[in-house]
C-alpha cells in the first residue's frame, strides 16, 4: 500500500492519496482545487488516481472532487447520511458517483476504506477505516478522520451556527459529536489517525502541529477525546464550545458552494494573471476601480509606510492570505497582485483558487508598483502607526477617539480597554455598520497583526483609523477592564 499526506500549510488542510501498488489505482482523500498536485504524485509513483472521495462537506476550502470526477473520470464516494439537507447536491445522478452509508465498503485495487458515520462537526462526515487486503492485513491500519479526531483535538460543532448561520445547532452538534466520539470505544489502540487538518486550522482550537497520531495516544492525551470518553456529555458540550476562533467569513460560502458543487476550473487549469506595467497601475488605482489590490509582503511596518490606495494587507506568509481575502474579498472581485516576485505569484493563486477567489487577474511586483524614487500621491498612501505603550496618551489627547478591538471573544472578555468597541477582524466586513464614526479610531489586538488586517479595510471604508501595533500587556493597565462576564456575539 502507498500513502502519502499532501498538506496545504496555509490553510492546514491535510489530503491522503492511498493506492495500491499491485494494481496502480489510487483514491484521493479531501483533495483541493487545484488537483495537479495528487496527480503529480501519482504519476511519480507509477499510480493513476482512479477514485475521490469528501469526509464531510467542508466549511474552509473548495473540494477538488468535482475536478477529478469530470475532467478525470474519478469515482467519487460521497456521503448518504446526515439528511436531505446535507447530501452533496452537484453529484447526483451522476454516473461516477457513489453514495455512502454508515458500514458501506469500497475497494480501491487491493485496498479496503469502510465508511464510518462520525457526525457532530457536519451531519454527514464520514471517517475511513484503511485495510490493506493487499498486504494480508484483516483489521484497518489507520482511520482517515477528517474533522472528527485531530492530533490533540477534536472537530468543532459550531461551525454550522457561527459559520453557516443555522441557528441553534452548535449544541446539537456538540451533543451528536461525544456520542460519535465514544462510539470509537470500539476501535483498535494502534490504529492510525489521519486528520484533515493540522496546527493553524481554524476547524479547532487546540490542533497539533504533528501530522499524524494513533488512536491509543490521542485517548490518553487528547483532553476533548478523553473528556468524551471519560467525562459527562454536559461537561463536554460546555468545554467544546467555549473559546473556540471566530471563523472567517468565506466559511459559509463554502458550505454553500461544497453543497451545490464548486464551480469547475477552466479545462482544469489554474488562472493566469497577466503582468501590470506601472503605466497601468492609474486604470486600476482609482475610486471608482472594481479591482481589490492584495498586497502580499510580510512587512506590515512597510506597508503602512506606503502602498497602492485602497490596498489590503494580505501577507502570503504564514497561511494569513486565505484568511484575510476569504474575510474582506467579495467572491466576484476582480484581483491584483503585489508580490517581491514573480515566483509568488502561483502559490498566490492557489491559495486563492482553494477558497472560490478565481477572478486573479493581474500581478506587479512592488518595486514596480512602488519605485524609492518616485511618489505618487494619487496612487499611494499610508497609515498613521502607534505603539501599544503609546496608546494611553494618544486617548489623552484626543478625548473624542474610540478604539476598536480586533481579537477573539475570548481575549477581549478576559481583558480589554474600557470603553473599546470589539469586533473580531475576520468578521469586520459584514459588521462595518457598528464600527465607530469616532475621530480617530484606535484599531488594535494582541500583537499588531491582526490589527494590521483590519486597518486597510476600514480605509477603504473611509474611516479615520490608526494602527495600534504592539504587544496588549504594553497598554496602560489603567486603560483596561478585567474579567468581564459579558457575552459577545461571533
Amino acid at each position: 500500500m502507498f500513502l502519502r499526506q499532501v498538506t496545504d500549510s496555509a490553510l492546514a488542510q491535510n489530503a491522503y492519496l492511498i493506492g495500491c501498488q499491485r494494481t496502480g489505482e489510487a483514491i484521493v482523500i479531501d483533495p483541493e482545487r487545484d488537483i495537479d498536485r495528487y496527480l503529480k504524485v501519482a504519476a511519480d509513483n507509477d499510480l493513476r488516481i482512479t477514485s475521490v472521495a469528501d469526509t464531510h462537506i467542508h466549511a474552509d476550502y473548495l473540494s477538488g472532487a468535482r475536478e477529478l470526477m469530470e475532467h478525470h473520470g474519478a469515482v467519487t464516494y460521497l456521503s448518504a447520511e446526515g439528511g436531505p439537507d446535507w447530501q452533496f447536491e452537484w453529484a447526483r445522478g451522476h454516473a461516477n458517483a457513489r453514495f455512502l452509508h454508515d458500514g458501506d465498503t469500497f475497494r480501491v485495487g487491493n485496498i479496503e476504506l469502510k465508511a464510518v458515520l462520525s457526525a457532530g462537526h457536519t451531519p454527514e462526515h464520514m471517517s475511513f477505516l484503511v485495510t490493506d487486503l493487499g498486504g494480508g492485513a484483516t483489521e484497518p491500519i489507520a482511520l482517515l478522520s477528517g474533522d472528527f479526531i485531530f492530533v490533540g483535538d477534536v472537530g468543532r460543532p459550531d461551525l454550522l451556527e457561527s459559520a453557516a448561520g443555522q441557528v441553534g445547532a452548535m449544541e446539537p452538534g456538540a451533543r451528536t459529536l461525544y456520542a460519535s466520539l465514544r462510539a470509537t470505544a470500539a476501535l483498535s489502540e494502534h490504529l492510525q489517525i489521519l486528520p484533515a487538518h493540522g496546527a493553524g486550522s481554524a476547524c479547532g482550537k487546540a490542533l497539533g502541529a504533528i501530522p499524524f497520531s494513533v488512536l491509543g495516544y490521542e485517548r490518553r492525551f487528547n483532553g476533548a477525546l478523553r473528556e468524551a470518553l471519560e467525562g459527562s456529555e454536559e461537561a463536554f458540550v460546555k468545554d467544546i464550545l467555549s473559546g473556540q476562533p471566530e471563523p472567517p467569513l468565506y466559511f459559509a460560502r463554502m458550505k454553500r458552494d461544497n453543497k451545490r458543487g464548486p464551480a469547475l476550473l477552466p479545462d482544469g487549469k489554474l488562472p493566469e494573471p497577466r503582468r501590470l506595467t506601472a503605466d497601468e497601475l492609474p486604470n486600476f488605482v482609482s475610486d471608482d476601480s472594481k479591482h481589490v489590490i492584495l498586497d502580499l509582503r510580510n512587512d506590515r511596518v512597510a506597508f503602512m509606510q506606503r502602498h497602492l490606495t485602497g490596498s489590503l494587507f494580505a501577507p502570503l506568509a504564514g497561511g494569513k492570505l486565505p484568511i484575510v481575502a476569504g474575510s474582506y474579498v467579495d467572491e466576484h472581485a476582480a484581483i491584483i497582485l503585489v508580490v517581491h516576485e514573480e515566483s509568488e505569484v502561483d502559490e498566490a493563486v492557489r491559495q486563492l483558487v482553494r477558497i472560490g477567489l478565481d477572478k486573479v487577474e493581474s500581478w506587479i511586483p512592488v518595486d514596480e508598483a512602488l519605485p524609492e524614487h518616485l511618489e505618487n500621491d494619487d496612487l499611494t498612501a499610508s497609515v498613521t502607526r502607534i505603539t501599544t505603550a503609546e496608546l494611553a496618551g494618544a486617548l489623552a489627547a484626543h478625548p473624542g477617539a474610540g478604539v476598536l478591538d480586533v481579537r477573539s471573544t475570548g481575549e477581549y472578555v478576559e481583558s480589554h480597554v474600557r470603553g473599546s468597541k470589539h469586533i473580531p477582524y475576520t468578521r469586520l466586513a459584514a459588521r462595518l455598520a457598528e464600527v465607530p464614526h469616532t475621530h480617530p479610531l484606535y484599531v488594535h489586538c494582541g500583537s499588531g497583526l491582526r490589527a494590521s488586517f483590519a486597518v486597510p479595510l476600514l480605509v477603504r471604508e473611509s474611516r479615520d483609523v490608526i494602527l495600534v501595533d504592539g504587544a496588549f500587556g504594553e497598554i496602560s493597565t489603567g486603560l483596561l477592564t478585567k474579567n468581564s462576564t459579558a457575552e459577545f456575539a461571533i
